[in-house]
Order: structure tokens, then sequence, then C-alpha cells
């Protein structure tokens, strides 16, 4: 239904990956859009082969009768300060809000090691409580500055990075404010080491976006046995789509809507589309999601 406040979009990265080329390096933006339109979706967020003006955007999603999600921004907060931020993310604040995106994908990147071949267990941490009250304090002033230009910052937890492991995402949330919406990637949080349904449901108040990303657990244990680097993580197989994983996506649904989510539920999983499909996972990805919310809440799945 096009009124449905819960909308189903997915990321350019199923047909081509901006931090590992190799993946899907050669395959044109058209291509992920055009095939994205026929499965269903009814948006997408942006990747690196996006135009890189508002206008541009525009154009390019208007073609195929697209909505823009939203697009990761990669901050480096932890390193400088929130003038310095605001100064960087302004344009891309601009990108989003005049496309008529609600919420920003904030990913921080200082010091971070998700596109390196460095083993997971060498991120970079927050020691003191000191470090993370002063963190959080710049997170807030400076999603009061995104939420000022219309955007709710999403913070998007990530592999390798400060906010990889669920106690991390607790003193995150902890040390900032309400302006600091929490983007749940139930991939990322599995793989961090939590239970996805435990972890929204404690952070449920502040979840603002969604990526529905899944994960093979058989994978996941290697990974963690060989102490892979997150590239190896991707190359080996250890994310796929909702309905070809291990993740109760069903569970994880019921809790948000439930709860009132209203927002983006957007399918991302990085993988080689050598190895699979590009079309053929995006596929499995919507019709898995879109028959969850039938089942739950008829009036939130596609006509």
């Amino acid at each position: 239904m096009t009124n449905s406040p819960v909308k189903i979009g997915i990321n350019p990265i199923s047909w081509s990956n901006d931090d590992l080329p190799s993946l899907g390096g050669e395959t044109p933006l058209s291509t992920a859009l055009s095939e994205g339109k026929a499965i269903g979706y009814r948006g997408f967020e942006l990747n690196g082969k996006f135009p890189k003006t508002p206008e541009g955007v525009r154009a390019v999603l208007a073609e195929y009768d697209l909505e823009l999600v939203s697009g990761w921004y990669s901050s480096l907060l932890a390193h400088r300060s929130v003038e310095e931020e605001i100064e960087a993310i302004a344009p891309h604040c601009r990108l989003l809000a005049e496309n008529g995106a609600q919420v920003l994908v904030y990913g921080e990147v200082a010091g971070s090691i998700q596109g390196r071949r460095i083993a997971l267990g060498e991120r970079p941490r927050f020691y003191t409580d000191e470090a993370w009250k002063s963190y959080g304090d710049k997170l807030t002033r400076l999603a009061r500055y995104t939420q000022s230009q219309g955007l709710r910052l999403a913070y998007h937890h990530h592999m390798g990075a400060y906010v990889q492991a669920p106690e991390d995402i607790d003193r995150a949330m902890a040390a900032t404010g309400e302006e600091v919406g929490l983007l749940f990637d139930a991939g990322h949080c599995y793989l961090g080491g939590g239970d996805p349904l435990a972890v929204l449901r404690k952070h449920l108040a502040r979840v603002c976006h969604v990526h529905c990303k899944d994960v093979r657990a058989g994978v996941v244990r290697l990974s963690r046995n060989e102490q892979w680097s997150f590239p190896e993580c991707i190359v080996n197989g250890t994310f796929t789509v909702p309905g070809d994983g291990d993740i109760d996506f069903e569970a994880l649904l019921a809790t948000l809507l439930t709860a009132g989510y209203r927002g983006w539920l957007v399918v991302e999983a990085e993988q080689d589309p050598a190895v699979a499909p590009s079309y053929a996972y995006a596929k499995k990805g919507f019709e898995t999601l879109n028959r969850l919310l039938a089942r739950l809440a008829p009036q939130h799945a596609s006509a």
C-alpha cells in the first residue's frame, strides 16, 4: 500500500560493493535501480555510483519512480570537533533532505578497520567512562544539527568500529540524548555477539531505521574461530538476505510493528554477486519481508 508507514527498501550493495570493488564493481547503477524497481522495492539507499548533487540524485531516482531511503555518512567525530563534523556533514544533509529522506545513516569510521584485512578483535574502543561521555556529548550535539536540517541521525553499530558489540550499543545509547537514533542492523548485531531480538527490544524506543541483514550462523562461527577481518566475512558468505539465513525476522518485525515503528525496512546484504546473484537474492529478501508484513500487519504489505 502506497500510504503504509512501513516501506521496504534496499541498499545497492546487493549489486556492487563500494569498499570491495571486485564485488560487482562493473555493474552499473541503472541495473540495480531497474531490477530493484521490477522486484517491488519502493526506494534505495545511496552508494558511490549515485550522482553527488541533490539534483542528480533526484533525476536518477525519478527515472525509475523510486524514493530516496537515506545514505551512509562516514564520520570522523571520534577524532575531531563537532564544528568540524558539522561543516563536513552539511552537504550530505542537504542532499538527503532535498530528496525526501528523513534519516541519515551515520557510520563512525575514525580508527575503523571495517575496510581492512585486520582481525575484528583489533577494532578501536573507548576504554573509559570519560571517553564514552565525551563522544556521547559530541554525538548528541551533532544529532541536534542534523535534526535542524530535517534528518534524524541513525547511528549504525558496525563491525570493525567503536560501536560493534551489544555492550557498545548500550554505552552509546546511554551516553547520548534522544536526538541520537539507532539504526538497528540485525546482521551486524548477530556477528557482533548479540541476540538481535534482545538488543532490538532493549533499544526499541531509539530505533529509527532498520537494516534487514541476515547471517549464516555456521559461517559466523567459522569467522570467529579464524579471527576474520570484515572483508573476509563478506567474501566468505557471512551475510545474506532475509529468508536465506538464520535470523528470525518474523520475531523482529512483530516487535517493530507492535511498537508502532514507522520507517524503512532496508534489505542490505554484503555478498559476492558472482556467488549470490543480485536479482535472485534481492527478490528473495523482498518477498520474505513482504510476506511477513502481509502476515503480521496486512495493511503494511505491498499491494
